[in-house]
């Protein structure tokens, strides 16, 4: 990094300066970590080993469940290290750094929600198609270009963020984020400003559209199903995908909702305590409870360990 500024370190305020809050806070992190850990690398295990989950609409679930995993290591980690440890200070490379793979992750979930989007549109409205449209090919092809879109949504900002020179070093967040660094930058921000919130305006309205226009469609077509059990089992199959677009996109909509400037860095604070940790613990649970033929596998694979573990 070519940078000539002074400062070459950042401190990170984080949650609190209570320090009984802050073992709360790190308690309250370090159980939700470890679940949703848990919980979605249960959802990839089954989907790896139950032939029964081998289509398009697992194979995106899995590679979700991963992006989960990996936004929310991109995040928690970092902060439970440093309550424990007491060290507030983060290097700049080490900043963006976390920064560069925060958004890479959580953009990519944003374009994958969109494929995931188009997939139970396909299922439900082209139903004798759906096996040769999302084939393999096209499957692994489509999740490709949702990583590349988010690396396409990162780059140009960050890259210029790295040749900025800062004055202030102080963070007000649990974690590194775009907006306190451009604060502490004592160059001329306005336009890596101005990039940021295209970039991000951009995705957001670019994907809300892509996910709502196939659900158009679905309801259009689910309307027309002539019996009632048929127009609740083809709602059925969209739901857990439903509650996982209202609760990201949700949260976007409310961290961008500016109330007074006193409240608006708790608020970001607490909403993104919300993404970073909450969401990704409930997201298994919201597609394991909604979604018989997952609790079918977890049950088998269940059966199956507890009859080797008798065997042996």
């Amino acid at each position: 990094m070519r940078n000539r500024s002074a400062v070459t370190t950042f401190i990170t305020l984080g949650l609190t300066n209570d320090p009984q809050l802050e073992i709360l806070a790190f308690s309250f992190l370090l159980i939700t970590y470890m679940l949703s850990v848990i919980g979605n690398l249960t959802i990839i295990s089954l989907i790896l080993v139950d032939s029964h989950l081998k289509t398009a609409m697992y194979f995106s679930l899995q590679n979700f469940s991963f992006l989960e995993i990996s936004f929310t290591i991109a995040c928690v980690p970092t902060y439970l290290y440093i309550i424990s440890s007491g060290n507030k200070t983060i290097t700049i490379n080490a900043c963006f750094s976390q920064i560069f793979f925060i958004v890479l992750f959580g953009a990519t979930e944003f374009f994958l929600l969109v494929v995931m989007s188009y997939d139970r549109y396909v299922a439900i409205c082209k139903p004798l198609h759906h096996v040769t449209i999302m084939n393999s090919r096209v499957r692994r092809n489509l999740i490709v270009c949702c990583c590349v879109s988010g690396l396409l949504i990162i780059l140009p900002p960050l890259g210029l963020s790295l040749h900025l020179e800062f004055c202030d070093s102080v963070i007000d967040h649990f974690f590194c984020d775009a907006s306190p660094i451009l604060k502490n930058s004592c160059s001329d921000t306005w336009f890596i400003e101005q990039l940021v919130i295209l970039c991000a305006v951009l995705t957001f309205i670019m994907t809300l559209v892509c996910v709502i226009l196939p659900y158009i469609h679905i309801i259009r077509m689910v309307l027309r199903l002539p019996s009632a059990q048929q127009r609740k089992k083809a709602f059925s199959t969209c739901s857990s995908h439903m509650i996982v677009v209202s609760m990201t996109y949700g949260s976007c909509i409310f961290m961008y909702i500016k109330p007074s400037a006193k409240d608006e860095v708790a608020l970001n604070k607490g909403i993104s305590l919300l993404t970073t940790s909450v969401a990704p613990l409930l997201n298994p649970f919201i597609y394991t409870l909604r979604n018989k033929q997952v609790k079918q596998s977890f049950h088998d694979i269940l059966k199956r360990l507890a009859f080797l573990s008798k065997k042996y």
